[in-house]
């Protein structure tokens, strides 16, 4: 075990990266902090407070730091609290968003219990759960989102058919046209800036900026286009890059009073297909080329093998197309140009509809051939708005960036977490990999930064953000996938160690479940709190809950009673996935999640993985079924395969792991099937996948109904790979 951090010297900080005058400086300010602190906490708290570690300080130099205060942690034990780095002042808590509010309405709701935001904290959270009513009829004055006929109530729950109960009902409205027009609270005029963007090629400080006004001008011309070419209610898909003209083309879908159907810029032609099939799309708004690091790649070719409807192609730079069309495919020029061909010129009045009508189908993979397609009607985008309200403390003026994409849940997640709360949506039209976005970012004077961790970890390995300026950077968002510790320091120390709010949920909740909160203590990798109006359990291997409060490991499950979330699905059984065979508590029956978490002592929540044989790589979730279904055919050496996803020793995202038996009589190396199966799951399923190891077996371990036990597959290669780390 290394040095504690009071035995650490100004030769340490030297040997770590400092300069000699900043070794002694620090040295100095840290036995001052020292002698007035007694626990690591409080060490730690003094050291971020006073900002005397910097951005500008070598990344080995905060490792020392970090890992010097808080070696002890590694021998703690199983159910004990990580790490904290970010604590919330006081003064921080009562500007927030649902600090306000609860300084607002505590005193009346709590009496003499109410203290503050920080301390009151669990007595909202829990008024949020047991009293929905309540707590959503405050939040909904402080999103835009305005009805053009108010709902009766805000929960009906009679009907008990309807596990998550009726929400809002009666209620009418557009939620694109609550996206474009200005509100007092929260504050936005026309004159707002509405969206920051700039393209890959340009390589200097300028960037490009649209206010609410312009944007709703645009996004109103382009749904007179679709209101001239398609009909009310038709699915419409996009398949691009998530760049303005995507945004656009995605509200005014919604405004035109039809469905988004969402599809990653990134998907062959097989999947392409089956989510144009499953959602019975009218059309398709794609791009010619792809432009990634200075590259083109194709994206209308891959469109056309899988769509037999329109297409509808935007050019990726300047004006022209780069491909030729088909005769029923449309160019974006001529498909605006419908407009003054149909007199439709003078402005677009939205279609409004019922709470509960389709405005965007998105698809979540399964264990079936086609991947679940989950219907977010009207009430999601409010859910998705008001936990960024609450967990990420989003407010008017501030410049959100999240590299995306509109065929994940996190796409229109983001754009709603703007629009409905008065902020600047901040897009790169290029790869978020190497310093010129950072280097946006910086421009950009974002505020709010989302990332993936796999994308962090590519950040910090190549260096590639040094030198930048991201001080005014409030708040880092992560998702997707199980963070790293020593990732996460180091993009916190890129702001001063300003929180990562941690956010994990799922499409079909419409929003996270566990979430990071600015009125908690935040610790790396790690969840603060359930999202607000979420309740759960955590059940144990009989499905029997474990007492609130209590350290324990096991599924999760969810009260049902939650606005947003899905009450149908396009091409499954909603009842069937998500609610049968679940146990009952307090008189509700549980929503199935999919998550094994574990709660610590202090109530902190770690996702230690899935229940079921899905699994996530790279932010994208994808089924055992679908791996092996495609790499059972890499070679015909092969009898049989089964994929599971497992984490490495060190930490962060799930790596793909492929068990193979061979048919009797054939031969073959690892290695060879590895690259065999990268590129069979490259070309059918996604190119962003990877295979990390593959190993072959003579027989797999099954259950009595012949079941592959894909959990003890995947607790060998743990074994393995924490022995390979070890030696």
């Amino acid at each position: 075990m290394g040095k504690g951090l009071r035995e650490l010297g100004v030769k340490d900080f030297l040997e770590a990266g400092l300069s000699v005058a900043e070794a002694i400086e620090f040295d100095g300010v840290l036995r001052e902090i020292v002698s007035l602190c007694v626990s690591s906490t409080d060490i730690w708290r003094q050291i971020v407070t006073r900002r005397v570690l910097k951005p500008s300080h070598p990344h080995s130099f905060h490792q020392l730091v970090y890992y010097s205060l808080y070696q002890s942690s590694s021998n703690a034990s199983h159910h004990a609290d990580p790490p904290l780095y970010w604590f919330p002042s006081l003064e921080q808590a009562r500007i927030s968003n649902l600090g306000h509010v609860m300084e607002t309405y505590g005193p009346k709701l709590f009496g003499s219990s109410y203290k503050d935001p920080i301390t009151s904290y669990p007595l909202m959270h829990k008024f949020s759960v047991d009293n929905p009513q309540e707590y959503w009829s405050i939040v909904l004055k402080e999103l835009s989102v305005s009805f053009i006929e108010a709902p009766r109530c805000i929960l009906d729950t009679s009907d008990p058919s309807k596990h998550g109960g009726t929400w809002l009902p009666g209620s009418v409205l557009n939620i694109a046209d609550c996206c474009l027009q200005p509100c007092a609270r929260p504050y936005k005029s026309d004159d707002s800036l509405a969206i920051v963007w700039r393209d890959e090629e340009c390589d200097d400080s300028m960037v490009n900026r649209m206010t609410l006004k312009q944007l709703r001008q645009q996004v109103m011309l382009v749904a007179s286009a679709i209101d001239a070419t398609f009909s009310k209610g038709d699915a419409i898909a996009i398949d691009m890059q998530m760049t303005v003209n995507a945004v656009v083309i995605y509200l005014a879908i919604v405004l035109a009073g039809c469905a988004v159907v969402s599809i990653a810029d990134s998907f062959a032609p097989k999947e392409i297909s089956s989510r144009l099939r499953v959602s019975k799309a009218k059309g398709i708004f794609t791009q010619d080329f792809i432009l990634r690091g200075g590259k083109k790649f194709h994206l209308y070719s891959r469109v056309t093998e899988a769509a037999s409807c329109k297409v509808i192609v935007v050019p990726v730079t300047g004006e022209e197309l780069g491909v030729q069309l088909r005769e029923q495919d449309m160019s974006w020029n001529a498909f605006l140009s419908t407009v003054s061909q149909n007199g439709r010129s003078g402005g677009y009045s939205p279609i409004y509809q019922s709470v509960d009508s389709v405005t965007n189908i998105l698809f979540s993979s399964g264990t079936t051939g086609d991947p679940k397609a989950i219907p977010w009607t009207q009430l999601a985008p409010i859910r998705s708005a008001a936990d960024g309200w609450a967990a990420i403390d989003i407010q008017p003026g501030d410049v959100y960036c999240w590299p995306t994409n509109l065929g994940w849940v996190i796409g229109p997640t983001v754009l709603y977490h703007c629009f409905l709360n008065g902020a600047a949506l901040a897009l790169y039209h290029g790869s978020p990999q190497g310093s010129d976005f950072g280097k946006f970012v910086q421009d950009a004077g974002v505020t709010i930064l989302g990332t993936v961790p796999s994308l962090v970890k590519a950040w910090k390995s190549t260096q590639c953000m040094e030198g930048l300026d991201w001080t005014k950077i409030k708040a880092f968002c992560s998702s997707g996938e199980t963070s790293n510790v020593d990732d996460d320091l180091w993009l916190s120390s890129k702001a001063y160690y300003s929180p990562i709010v941690e956010l994990c949920g799922g499409t079909e909740l419409a929003s996270s479940y566990i979430a990071g909160s600015p009125l908690q203590p935040q610790a790396f990798g790690a969840f603060s709190t359930a999202s607000m109006t979420t309740g759960f359990v955590i059940l144990d291997e009989n499905g029997v809950a474990y007492p609130e409060g209590v350290p324990c490991v096991g599924e999760v499950g969810l009260f049902p009673l939650s606005l947003g979330a899905s009450d149908r699905l396009l091409n499954a059984d909603h009842d069937m996935v998500y609610f049968k065979g679940m146990p009952t508590y307090k008189g509700q029956v549980l929503r199935r999640h999919g998550d094994i978490i574990k709660r610590t002592v202090g109530g902190y929540i770690i996702v230690q993985g899935r229940a079921d044989d899905t699994m996530n790589l790279g932010g994208i979730k994808t089924s055992s079924i679908e791996i092996e279904r495609v790499c059972d055919r890499a070679d015909e050496c092969i009898s049989e395969t089964a994929a599971v996803s497992v984490a490495p020793p060190s930490g962060g995202p799930d790596q793909l792991a492929i068990f193979v038996v061979l048919k009797k009589g054939y031969v073959s190396n690892a290695e060879t099937l590895k690259l065999r199966f990268s590129k069979a799951i490259q070309s059918n399923l996604n190119p962003l996948f990877k295979v990390s190891h593959v190993k072959v077996v003579g027989e797999f371990p099954r259950t009595a109904s012949n079941k592959i036990l894909r959990r003890v597959l995947r607790d060998q290669m743990k074994q393995e790979l924490s022995v390979k780390s070890r030696l």
